[in-house]
């Protein structure tokens, strides 16, 4: 069939498609009747052109009767088929099929592609590599505390290895794989990927090696599986795009590419917001069932930028960059109530759901990736800043309190009431503050780190105040009860980062030797209530002295938890946040410097 008739076919509106298939059935159904109509003669007349046994072939005679009923079966069987497809397209929703000749669109311009045969990469320069070493901290005390969670991430490493390899995550306890959703319940090996630069980084290279050639053997994008485009993309893209800065490697480049083409059709909607979710295989999306009347939710489409960027950087499609700098100039134009984002934004109407706004779970890396898209782009992308700035005047303004007890702490604001609540997700927070100090407006910078150290204060005290000394999943601030979780549903720690993420940041700008302190504390907690001898297990219950666990080593305390833990104990010289941007999943991306690359969207475009 001509690549036109089918690329006609798929753009064709449904009813369209209908009515189209019904003329045909009935064109077959005339042919059919007139055939068998005609005076005999008719029928077996000879046509005097030199292809009368090709058009027409030749029967012999007694057999007519045998051809006219297979022809008439064959022409029964076209037709059943004709109005059977029509059924089944109409049993589908509009999304659906929206999604089947995007689908085709794109299958059809990949077999074009292939007849071309696969195309290489185009060779970009490399960025300037600093600070890929040892990082020693120089002395004894800090590098054995830095050697001990190099033995935790050995641990860590070394049970997946032997109980889960190749699955997404491990069950400790259990000693097997594990995975969840987000993975659509594929074997993609989430936890090989997603450690992979903190092995390097730790100079663990025969783990290292044998994580390369899983990925290089093992590694495929072309399953039937539902996978989440946000999860998938800082943990998979991100974790490839820095392995390869990092390692050199060519494999990591190219299956990160390979995986990205994979997430566009996720960006086939209305408004150009992607779903949440798409099929790998089939390219159909759509969003989680909870989440504000079909709404795609701010913290996924927004934490995007970093990695397609560096996709358009390296694979040289501009695609990956015009989908998020679409999301960008979209959100620009909405208007905001009180200045603030909520978390919830409809794929088919552009229009915001439930005005909740969080710097936790469902906002939290969105503005995270405002501020490090502008420090990436070697400071040049200054409506990033713009963006920032106004949005966490914002947040200043109306989410960020004084409990009566001194503590500063970040609520949610929930249909114009703020709840006096703050997640361990929201802890990254003061970390966030302290990386942005540096080029707030109006000379604020003392006044954000100053804002940094006291979230990492407050975040802090809800490890503090537990039994285990390990912090829970939120906390409240009311009720004369500060800092501590109520609910028996928020009382568990699964290994989470974000509270060790800010340590190391505070570290990195205020040297207070209080952050090594606190890092310290926190290692030695996860290590007693947390290891078990099939790996690391997430804790029920922080309050309890005998808490039981959940049995899951999640990928991200391989890829974030222990890499911000090792860099805490580590020189400054160790990746220096003038030369790399750490992804939302603590995977460093180099800053593209535009003395020497060319970015779209950089203020030297306009």
């Amino acid at each position: 069939v001509p690549v036109s008739l089918l690329t006609s076919w798929a753009t064709l509106r449904l009813s369209e498609k209908f009515i189209l298939l019904l003329i045909l059935s009935a064109f077959i159904t005339l042919c059919f009747g007139a055939f068998f109509f005609l005076p005999d003669s008719s029928k077996h007349k000879r046509f005097d052109l030199g292809l009368e046994d090709v058009l027409i072939p030749h029967i012999e005679p007694g057999k007519e009767g045998k051809h006219n009923e297979s022809l008439r079966d064959k022409i029964r069987a076209d037709h059943e088929r004709a109005l059977q497809e029509a059924k089944e397209k109409l049993r589908k929703s509009k999304d659906e099929l929206k999604a089947e000749i995007q689908t085709e669109k794109t299958k059809v311009a990949e077999d074009l592609k292939k007849k071309d045969g696969p195309k290489p990469l185009p060779p970009v320069p490399m960025p300037k590599l600093v600070g890929v070493n040892d990082g020693d901290p120089g002395d004894p005390d800090t590098k054995e505390k830095r050697d001990k969670i190099r033995e935790m991430m050995k641990h860590a490493w070394d049970s997946y290895r032997q109980y889960g390899w190749g699955h997404n995550e491990l069950k400790p306890l259990a000693k097997k794989g594990h995975s969840t959703n987000i993975f659509g319940n594929s074997q993609m090996g989430a936890t090989i990927v997603d450690a992979l630069d903190t092995l390097y980084i730790m100079g663990l290279h025969d783990e290292f090696k044998d994580g390369q050639e899983w990925i290089e053997q093992n590694l495929d994008f072309s399953v039937n599986a539902e996978v989440s485009v946000f999860e998938v993309n800082i943990r998979f893209i991100g974790g490839l795009l820095a392995a390869y800065y990092l390692s050199g490697q060519e494999v990591f480049k190219v299956k990160a590419v390979q995986l990205a083409e994979k997430l566009l059709p996720a960006f086939n909607t209305p408004t150009g917001i992607p779903w949440a979710m798409v099929n790998l295989k089939s390219g159909v999306g759509r969003n989680w069932g909870w989440a504000s009347a079909g709404s795609s939710i701010l913290a996924e489409f927004g934490t995007l930028h970093m990695e397609f960027v560096h996709l358009t950087y390296l694979s040289g499609n501009p695609a990956y960059y015009e989908k998020v700098r679409h999301i960008r100039k979209l959100l620009a134009k909405m208007d905001r109530p009180n200045g603030l984002y909520p978390n919830y934004l409809n794929p088919r109407t552009g229009r915001w759901g439930q005005h909740h706004t969080s710097v936790g779970g469902l906002g939290d890396s969105f503005y995270e990736y405002l501020l490090k898209a502008w420090l990436m782009s070697d400071k040049t992308d200054t409506e990033a800043r713009k963006t920032y700035d106004d949005a966490i005047e914002a947040i200043e303004r109306h989410l960020i309190r004084k409990s009566n007890g001194g503590l500063t702490f970040i609520g949610e604001w929930k249909n114009g009431h703020l709840e006096r609540k703050m997640g361990h997700l929201t802890c990254f927070a003061g970390g966030m503050f302290a990386l942005g100090a540096d080029g707030s407006p109006d000379d604020k910078a003392g006044h954000y780190l100053q804002l940094g150290a006291e979230i990492a204060h407050t975040c802090h005290e809800s490890y503090d105040r537990t039994v285990l000394k390990l912090g829970p999943e939120a906390f409240k601030f009311d009720s004369g009860l500060e800092a501590v979780a109520v609910r028996q549903n928020e009382k568990y720690y699964i290994l989470r980062p974000e509270v060790i993420e800010t340590y190391w940041y505070m570290w990195r700008f205020t040297h207070d030797p209080k952050y090594r302190q606190w890092g310290w504390e926190a290692t030695q907690a996860i290590d007693k209530y947390c290891r078990v001898s099939g790996g690391f297990s997430g804790v029920k219950d922080v309050y309890s002295s005998n808490p039981t666990y959940d049995d899951v080593q999640q990928s991200f305390f391989l890829a974030e938890t222990l890499k911000y833990l090792y860099l805490l104990f580590s020189g400054d010289d160790l990746l220096p946040l003038e030369n790399w941007v750490f992804n939302t999943e603590a995977h460093p991306l180099p800053v593209l410097h535009m003395a020497n690359i060319t970015l779209p969207g950089s203020q030297n475009q306009g």
